[in-house]
């Protein structure tokens, strides 16, 4: 059997909204779906004094539709906590226990089967395919030197439209780790609590990252990698381990018996890989709110007006990669992502992180493929069907006023499929 490791490209700058989906217009605000909610958003909504950029956001589905075809509502999702008081060893003994009604028998639905069905399905297929067969049949591979200034390799980057880079330190020849945004947005913290060293940045090098984390007391990332031939299951497992949202595949010279990189893949990738391969993945139809899948309590969040420096210290402070904006009500205008900072500091200049988020999201890129958002009542299914047709990085869950539910990563959705139920399959 043949598998797919790439698909047609769509153009750029076009949104790729899924088939009973929304998008949202120009003015920054989701389209009502009727003369009500017309109203209602305009009596509502006071839009932000900044212009909106004119990315969009694309909608899987509406909960309205599910509602009008009779399904029941879905349950709050519970906020986990202490549910009692502690307990004495001993008392697990006491007969005393058994007097507590047992609860009663649930019958297994049909979707709880398919659900199964469809995550030992994916798991079977990344055990016997490899991180090699996920690479498309041309790509190309940009390795940085450990000894390039950061600005050198900001240039770089934004040049060649990517966000990170594997590092080779050529003095020792060997793979030494990802730069990623992750990288660049310390090294801002760092200037933004030590002014008087802003001068030297240009002169910065990408050996001296782990120094500016020691400053930051930030832990450095865990430099993983994977032999390309070995299962891509394992590669997932290693991710989710590690919390890297990439990995790079590395293999030893047999000639020279050095490192040898071959490439990186990412979360996008793999999910993609499975959504063109794996058929069972439309099996997996259980909402969003009944698997409690994705953020939904605590959830960070910035308004338009908020500055970027300050969007900056949550990501550092929350360990994300995105912060959704939103204006009093609650409603999603757009989403501020970690790559939109490469941006700002294009050409080593710092100034522009003091504007506000509604400002810098001016500056995006005119290709910009816009934010997905999703209801609790969407499956994996569909959200896997637009995987497999745009790029994804992350959802924002929505309730049918657009109204911030939560956030669905792309490493919450692979800790699922690889760990959900892991435990009750035999071998």
């Amino acid at each position: 059997m043949a598998f797919v490791s790439d698909e047609s490209s769509h153009s750029q700058g076009q949104p790729h909204p899924h088939p009973t989906g929304r998008i949202i217009n120009a003015s920054g605000l989701p389209p009502p779906t009727d003369h009500t909610a017309t109203t209602a958003a305009a009596n509502a909504v006071n839009p932000p004094t900044t212009t909106i950029p004119s990315s969009t956001l694309h909608t899987l589905s509406t909960i309205s539709s599910a509602s009008s075809a009779g399904a029941p509502p879905l349950p709050a999702i519970p906020i986990r906590g202490l549910e009692g008081g502690f307990v004495q060893p001993s008392s697990y003994l006491r007969a005393r226990r058994l007097s507590y009604p047992m609860p009663p028998f649930q019958p297994e639905r049909e979707i709880d089967r398919e659900e199964r069905q469809g995550l030992r399905a994916i798991r079977n297929f990344l055990k016997v395919r490899t991180s090699y067969d996920v690479l498309p049949l041309s790509f190309r591979l940009i390795v940085f030197d450990t000894a390039l200034s950061v600005k050198e390799s900001l240039n770089i980057l934004i040049q060649n439209g990517i966000v990170s880079a594997p590092l080779w330190d050529s003095k020792s020849s060997t793979f030494a780790g990802l730069l990623t945004t992750s990288d660049y947005i310390n090294v801002i913290q760092y200037y933004f609590q030590n002014p008087a060293a802003l001068d030297q940045i240009d002169q910065f090098r990408l050996d001296s990252l782990r120094e500016v984390e020691k400053a930051l007391g930030v832990a450095p990332p865990e430099t993983i990698s994977i032999d390309p031939e070995r299962p891509l299951y394992e590669a997932c497992r290693r991710m989710l381990e590690s919390r890297a949202r990439r990995i790079p595949l590395v293999t030893n010279d047999s000639q020279t018996d050095r490192h040898l990189v071959l490439s990186v893949i990412t979360q996008y990738r793999i999910l993609k890989f499975v959504a063109v391969n794996v058929s069972d993945t439309q099996k997996l139809r259980k909402p969003l709110g009944e698997i409690r899948l994705g953020s939904y309590q605590n959830v960070a969040t910035a308004s338009m007006d908020t500055p970027v420096i300050d969007v900056i210290h949550i990501l550092v402070e929350r360990s994300i990669s995105s912060v959704p904006i939103v204006n009093s009500e609650g409603v999603v205008y757009n989403v501020f992502e970690a790559v939109d900072v490469i941006t700002l500091i294009k050409g080593g200049v710092y100034d522009d992180l003091s504007l506000t988020v509604g400002e810098a999201l001016k500056k995006r890129s005119p290709d910009f493929p816009g934010i997905y958002t999703c209801s609790l009542n969407d499956g994996l299914d569909t959200i896997f069907d637009t995987i497999r047709k745009s790029r994804v990085h992350r959802l924002v869950v929505v309730d049918e006023a657009f109204r911030l539910k939560g956030v669905l990563t792309l490493s919450d959705i692979l800790q699922y499929i690889l760990l959900e139920g892991e435990g009750d399959e035999t071998l």
